[in-house]
């Protein structure tokens, strides 16, 4: 099974490069077997719903301070240190995701640097480095890579692949897929409507 232009039209119908992401699909997806109805929908279904319909691939962290209380509470204890970091990305990605996924401290800048990439946002040095390491280059190099459509789309091939997320898509259960990419069930429903929709699509209905 292969992807048609006029297929991922119909799946992204409102995204204007939608030319450009063909382009890197249609290289990327056979070459990590993505290559049935049921993977191809999966694959494509979970990156609609974590890009917006491939439309975001950076992680949106331009937070108000009352946001930041109530999704990042361990970091954000209080209104007054909410505050001080209300609308500033950069700074607030260096805070939440200091010290871990392999990141260096705040004052590294590693947070904002290895942020949420790709179609399927990718976090954290440790992941960047692997999956640099994959491609021959560094994880500062793959930062600037996911910004692009070939290594948005490639991010995301390579994190289905190291999951070995085809045996999930090869049943169907998108329930088990969302878990093992969001680490919870936000957007279940979503995805789902996603998936039933580009399998339709691609059995041609």
């Amino acid at each position: 099974m292969e992807l048609t232009l006029d297929q991922l039209k119909q799946v992204i119908p409102k995204n204007q490069y939608v030319n450009q992401w063909y382009s890197a699909l249609e290289q990327l997806l056979p070459k990590y077997e993505i290559n049935t109805i049921g993977r191809i929908a999966a694959f494509l279904a979970q990156c609609a719903h974590e890009s917006g319909g491939f439309v975001f691939i950076k992680e949106n962290l331009n937070y108000r301070w009352q946001s930041l209380r109530k999704t990042f509470p361990k970091y954000f204890p209080t209104d007054a240190l909410a505050q001080q970091y209300e609308k500033q990305p950069e700074r607030i990605a260096n805070r939440v995701y200091a010290n871990r996924m392999g990141n260096g401290g705040e004052e590294s800048g590693d947070g904002y640097k290895f942020c949420g990439r790709g179609l399927i946002q990718l976090t954290g040095r440790d992941n960047y480095t692997k999956f640099g390491n994959s491609l021959g280059i560094t994880a500062e190099e793959a930062s600037q890579f996911m910004e692009t459509f070939e290594g948005a789309a490639e991010s995301a091939c390579w994190f289905w692949q190291i999951n070995n997320l085809n045996k999930w898509a090869d049943c169907g259960d998108i329930l088990t897929l969302t878990k093992r990419i969001n680490g919870g069930t936000n957007g279940l429903e979503d995805r789902s409507n996603h998936y039933t929709h580009i399998i339709n699509i691609l059995q041609g209905y």
